[in-house]
């Protein structure tokens, strides 16, 4: 009995501590499904309170949106277009080019111009010295008197021996060889005034002028030099630059296009621009003045001459320009951006956008492509819209989003550009 009571006690707070940890565990598992009761139901909640239907046609709207290629698109229009013949390297050139050389010997003893200036006919150039040509018309001027008096003596003779003959006091032999004297005298006086007229041209030569109107180049000849006639660098060279010509080949495949307008004499128009090859400028406009009798057999080409009024010097001689001739205006066509045109293995296409913004793929029938527009014969309408940028992405039936829609394609100027 003693042994029994004594190990009850010990026993007792054993069972008391595995007691403990039961409830404790059972407190945690009950406070884990109270929080998963609570975020179930929660979620449920949240799931049937939004509308299913609703849900469907927003994400499907955004995705229809998100699937939508953005392009850059323009309208065909119909219109005029320009035909040209461009990439044509001419070359400017003086209309007229005059070496100015002095028409008598002599001491250059002034120049009356500025190297670089523009002149006109008749302007004083230089001058040679005049005093030799002075004497000699002095001298021509003499003789003739002398001439004119001995002429006047052998008349004044011949009337005596008519006289005389008329009275058989003499002989018909005396009387011709006096007439003979007269004729004779008379032509000594026609050789004193061509004298004289020569010493008067001398003089007028002596003052050197210009023989046409254009630009001065550099003094050839100093002031001070005797100067010859049979000089071959000559004073100075005038070169004619308003107006002036501008001469450049076409092939001569172009020759059907051309050459009936030009013997018809229509003024087919050329522009001039520089030779930058990122941005030319246009320098000037003129037309054609004619075209070269043959072709050149060893590039298959034909010069045409160009004539350009120049008024503000933009063309200067031996200059090398980019010529671009127009050579017929197709009217009324329908014209696109080249940019929208691709050109696949079979066909060539456009890509049109339609009114519910899905595009369409059309095959077309290129007439013409000029520069940044092509003209089409079939295919697409006017006014229609065409894609010119994003045609990498894009298929039949994909639907668009125009980035910045721009104007017709004319609405930019093509005229600055060869």
């Amino acid at each position: 009995m003693s042994d029994s009571s004594a190990d009850s006690p010990a026993q007792a707070p054993m069972t008391s501590r595995k007691s403990h940890r039961l409830w404790l565990w059972l407190l945690v598992l009950a406070l884990t499904g109270g929080v998963y009761f609570v975020y179930a139901k929660s979620s449920r909640a949240a799931t049937q309170g939004a509308p299913v239907s609703s849900g469907r046609g927003s994400n499907a709207g955004a995705a229809n949106a998100a699937r939508a290629v953005p392009v850059q698109a323009a309208a065909a229009r119909r219109g005029d277009i320009n035909v040209y013949l461009s990439g044509l390297i001419g070359t400017v050139t003086a209309l007229n080019t005059v070496t100015v050389h002095t028409r008598v010997d002599g001491q250059l003893v002034s120049v009356a111009f500025q190297e670089g200036q523009m002149v006109h006919e008749g302007d004083v150039l230089a001058e040679i010295d005049p005093r030799p040509f002075q004497v000699q018309l002095e001298e021509a001027q003499g003789q003739l008197q002398r001439d004119e008096a001995q002429l006047a003596n052998a008349k004044l003779d011949l009337e005596r021996y008519k006289v005389l003959f008329a009275e058989d006091s003499v002989a018909k032999q005396q009387l011709d060889t006096q007439q003979a004297t007269v004729t004779q005298d008379e032509g000594v006086i026609a050789s004193d005034q061509a004298q004289i007229d020569t010493a008067k041209l001398n003089l007028t030569y002596a003052r050197v002028t210009a023989p046409l109107t254009g630009r001065i180049g550099l003094r050839l000849v100093d002031p001070g030099n005797i100067v010859h006639a049979a000089d071959i660098n000559g004073l100075v060279v005038i070169t004619q630059v308003q107006p002036i010509a501008v001469i450049f080949p076409i092939p001569e495949d172009a020759l059907p296009r051309v050459l009936p307008k030009v013997h018809a004499g229509e003024k087919l128009a050329v522009d001039a621009f520089d030779r930058d090859p990122v941005k030319p400028t246009l320098l000037a406009t003129g037309s054609v003045l004619t075209l070269d009798n043959q072709v050149d057999v060893a590039t298959g080409t034909v010069k045409v001459k160009a004539i350009f009024q120049n008024q503000d010097d933009r063309l200067f001689p031996n200059q090398f320009v980019n010529a671009r001739l127009l050579v017929d205006t197709l009217k009324q066509v329908v014209v696109v951006p080249s940019a929208a045109v691709q050109r696949g293995p079979q066909a060539t296409y456009v890509f049109v956008i339609k009114s519910d913004s899905t595009v369409d793929m059309r095959t077309v029938d290129v007439q013409l492509t000029q520069g940044d527009d092509t003209v089409i014969k079939s295919g697409v309408a006017d006014g229609e819209t065409v894609v010119t940028d994003g045609l990498d992405k894009l298929q039949p039936g994909v639907r668009v989003q125009t980035r910045s829609p721009s104007s017709s394609p004319g609405a930019a100027t093509k005229g600055d550009r060869p």
